[in-house]
């Protein structure tokens, strides 16, 4: 597949970007992502599920899409996002635009080195070597291009996905992002996702506190 394939729109996920819409049905929705992504949309800090608060709408339905497609597997997520478990495009573009006006975890899982350590500052320029084009200068993504904000994302799940897409293993990965970091060692994508895991949140996309819940679902 060639980047511009990746890029390209059409089916459901053109379909859902198109829609309006409507936030009220998008709680009902949410209603099967919480058992696993939280009904703050944090996932969890040891990797098992993301975060999906905050994230672009694009980027989520992107990969909602996929899923659905077979593009991209999940195979534990995969009956929890067909539509006769959340419903049809309609449904994605309600569910994606609730979560992503929902506040991040103020305190996301992140790698062991922290600003200071040498391993901090080999990632922090692995970054910028390789990563900054595409995803921004602290991980804010292009939400346009369908690159996800991974700033604020826990660690050892994006070490988990760093590692399929460098290993060829996951099937929907943008194909530049394969050829760029295939040359990463274990080290070099441990330190990178250090720091992106470090990486500064705008104060205003983060929850109060960690101990904040979300009313819809209080």
């Amino acid at each position: 597949m060639s980047s511009l394939a990746w890029l390209e729109g059409g089916g459901e996920r053109e379909e859902a970007m198109d829609l309006t819409p409507d936030l009220e049905n998008g709680i009902d929705v949410y209603e099967v992502c919480a058992g696993c992504h939280l009904t703050e949309g944090w996932g969890k800090a040891d990797g098992t599920f993301p975060q999906l608060a905050g994230q672009h709408k694009g980027v989520l339905i992107k990969q909602l899409a996929d899923i659905r497609e077979g593009n991209r597997d999940n195979p534990t997520m995969y009956p929890f996002a067909l539509p006769r478990a959340i419903g049809d495009a309609q449904a994605l573009a309600d569910v994606v635009a609730y979560i992503a006006k929902l506040p991040m975890n103020p305190e996301n899982g992140k790698g062991e080195w922290a600003e200071g350590t040498p391993e901090f500052a080999q990632g922090a320029k692995l970054y910028k070597d390789n990563c900054v084009q595409c995803h921004g200068d602290n991980g804010e993504g292009i939400p346009e291009k369908y690159y996800p904000r991974i700033q604020g994302q826990h660690y050892l799940y994006m070490l988990r996905q760093f590692e399929w897409i460098r290993d060829g293993k996951r099937r929907n990965a943008n194909p530049d992002m394969v050829k760029q970091i295939k040359a990463f060692t274990d080290k070099d994508m441990q330190m990178v996702i250090n720091w992106v895991s470090r990486a500064p949140v705008p104060k205003e996309d983060l929850a109060p506190s960690v101990d904040w819940i979300n009313p819809d679902f209080d």
